[in-house]
Protein backbone atom coordinates (compact mmCIF):
# COMPACT_ATOMS: atom_id res chain seq x y z
CA UNK A 1 0.00 0.00 0.00
CA UNK A 2 1.72 3.23 -0.65
CA UNK A 3 2.00 5.84 1.36
CA UNK A 4 0.52 9.40 0.98
CA UNK A 5 1.26 12.71 2.78
CA UNK A 6 -0.06 15.94 1.02
CA UNK A 7 2.99 18.11 0.38
CA UNK A 8 6.71 18.57 -0.08
CA UNK A 9 7.53 17.83 2.57
CA UNK A 10 7.65 13.38 3.45
CA UNK A 11 8.58 13.69 7.16
CA UNK A 12 8.90 16.68 9.81
CA UNK A 13 13.10 16.05 11.49
CA UNK A 14 14.90 16.08 9.20
CA UNK A 15 16.41 18.97 9.31
CA UNK A 16 16.92 18.63 13.41
CA UNK A 17 18.53 14.95 12.54
CA UNK A 18 20.87 16.97 10.48
CA UNK A 19 21.56 19.46 13.20
CA UNK A 20 22.00 16.66 16.01
CA UNK A 21 24.48 14.54 13.68
CA UNK A 22 26.25 17.17 12.59
CA UNK A 23 26.89 18.65 16.46
CA UNK A 24 27.61 15.33 16.85
CA UNK A 25 30.33 14.78 14.61
CA UNK A 26 28.67 12.13 12.55
CA UNK A 27 28.89 11.52 9.17
CA UNK A 28 25.48 9.89 7.57
CA UNK A 29 27.35 6.86 7.39
CA UNK A 30 28.35 7.12 10.76
CA UNK A 31 24.60 7.35 11.87
CA UNK A 32 23.31 4.49 9.51
CA UNK A 33 26.59 2.29 11.04
CA UNK A 34 25.04 3.16 14.64
CA UNK A 35 21.49 2.39 13.61
CA UNK A 36 22.30 -0.81 12.14
CA UNK A 37 23.71 -1.87 15.74
CA UNK A 38 20.34 -1.51 16.97
CA UNK A 39 18.83 -4.00 14.22
CA UNK A 40 17.62 -0.46 12.38
CA UNK A 41 18.61 -0.94 8.88
CA UNK A 42 18.92 3.10 6.93
CA UNK A 43 21.63 3.02 4.50
CA UNK A 44 23.17 6.86 4.02
CA UNK A 45 21.50 7.49 1.21
CA UNK A 46 18.34 7.23 2.80
CA UNK A 47 19.39 9.16 5.79
CA UNK A 48 20.30 12.02 3.31
CA UNK A 49 16.47 11.95 1.96
CA UNK A 50 15.33 11.85 5.24
CA UNK A 51 17.60 15.34 5.96
CA UNK A 52 16.11 16.40 3.21
CA UNK A 53 12.60 15.37 4.49
CA UNK A 54 12.13 13.78 0.69
CA UNK A 55 11.71 10.38 3.19
CA UNK A 56 9.06 9.08 5.53
CA UNK A 57 9.70 7.95 8.68
CA UNK A 58 8.87 4.84 10.77
CA UNK A 59 8.30 4.60 14.01
CA UNK A 60 11.39 2.19 15.03
CA UNK A 61 13.44 3.91 12.78
CA UNK A 62 12.30 7.65 15.00
CA UNK A 63 12.75 5.60 18.49
CA UNK A 64 16.96 4.09 16.66
CA UNK A 65 17.08 7.94 15.51
CA UNK A 66 16.41 9.60 18.97
CA UNK A 67 18.26 6.66 20.80
CA UNK A 68 21.49 7.20 18.95
CA UNK A 69 21.70 10.78 18.53
CA UNK A 70 21.34 10.59 22.31
CA UNK A 71 17.93 12.90 22.52
CA UNK A 72 14.39 12.77 23.50
CA UNK A 73 12.46 11.52 20.40
CA UNK A 74 10.32 14.89 21.46
CA UNK A 75 13.59 17.15 20.77
CA UNK A 76 13.30 15.63 16.94
CA UNK A 77 10.45 17.32 16.63
CA UNK A 78 11.31 21.09 17.85
CA UNK A 79 11.68 23.71 15.78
Amino acid sequence: MARIIDGENMNMIGHNVRKLRLEKGMSQQMLSNKLETLAIYICRGSISRIEDKQRTVTDMELYGLAKVLGVPIQSLFEE
